[in-house]
């Protein structure tokens, strides 16, 4: 017989327990996987044998990506799914506070880049011109150009002409190489019939006239571009703010809470409000737990 102890019927939620354990097992794996990748790609670059060589390269190295976002997930998946499966309250926490940080500073980055608009043009502009001159310093950094400019289908920061900045595609007299006035191929339109990809499709494009040039490249530059992208997904987020308005208007008759919806909405445009909700729906069910014996 136990004495002095006594248990209220309290129990903690096996399915929020396990959904946690499980979706973070997967991210700590990709976090793991991440990490390799970037280590795998230094390694090949050899600046794992050579760390002063992280600041030789002129422009942005890809490689940071996979290492901060992998150390992030590896941080966040670790904590979520030990703090589920040992329902650890300290590290459920963590994980709690670590993804409202993370919130916190893409809701902060989101209205610094409404407020500051122009000024993030202006860094978005010098940030693309300084990675057009270092755009055959490094493959990593030529491969995520390549995929900006074909995603977007853009050419330079502005126009076509942004690649003068680059020493192999700028037009001067003095330049011998032979992608003198072109650019990547990645900014070459694309032909349905061809199978194979063209590399040597934006030579001497530049030389040709503005009309001419429209035939064989996409001329618009990937800063308006990207605003474009920007504003179109700002349109489906208005969209949905207005859907929730017209739900509001018969609240009455479906008995909607609005804070519900809220943080429904939320939790499809930022998944860490979901996270957080999850973990501190299992914190409240481990300390009812224990208070109750």
């Amino acid at each position: 017989m136990m004495s002095g102890m006594h248990y209220n019927g309290q129990e903690v939620s096996c399915c929020i327990k396990y959904f946690i354990f499980g979706f973070n097992i997967i991210f700590w794996l990709l976090g793991v996987a991440f990490l390799g990748i970037g280590l795998w790609a230094w390694n090949e670059k050899g600046v794992l044998s050579n760390i002063s060589s992280i600041t030789d390269l002129g422009g942005f190295d890809p490689v940071w990506l996979f290492l901060v976002v992998g150390g992030v997930m590896f941080i966040l998946g670790f904590a979520g799914c030990i703090g589920a499966l040992r329902e650890n309250t300290l590290l459920l926490k963590f994980f709690s506070v670590f993804l409202g940080i993370i919130f916190f500073l893409e809701l902060t980055a989101g209205i610094l880049a409404f407020v500051f608009k122009d000024w993030i043009k202006d860094q978005l502009n010098f940030f693309i011109n300084n990675n057009i001159r270092a755009y055959r310093d490094d493959i990593d950094l030529q491969n995520l150009i390549d995929f900006t400019q074909e995603y977007w289908e853009c050419c330079g920061a502005f126009g076509a002409d942004d690649w003068n900045l680059n020493i192999y595609f700028n037009c001067t007299d003095s330049n011998p190489s032979r992608e003198k006035c072109g650019v990547p191929f990645s900014c070459c339109t694309k032909d349905p019939a061809e199978d194979v990809i063209n590399t040597q499709c934006g030579y001497d494009v530049r030389a040709k006239s503005d009309a001419e040039q429209k035939t064989y490249i996409h001329v618009k530059g990937c800063v308006p571009q990207f605003e474009k992208w920007l504003q179109d997904n700002l349109t489906i987020v208005a969209g949905i703010f207005i859907g929730i308005a017209l739900l509001q208007v018969r609240e009455r008759l479906c008995r909607l809470d609005l804070l519900s919806i809220l943080i429904l909405f939320l939790s499809l445009y930022f998944p860490q409000i979901f996270g957080i909700c999850l973990a501190q729906n299992l914190v409240s069910d481990i300390e009812a737990v224990r208070a109750s014996w």
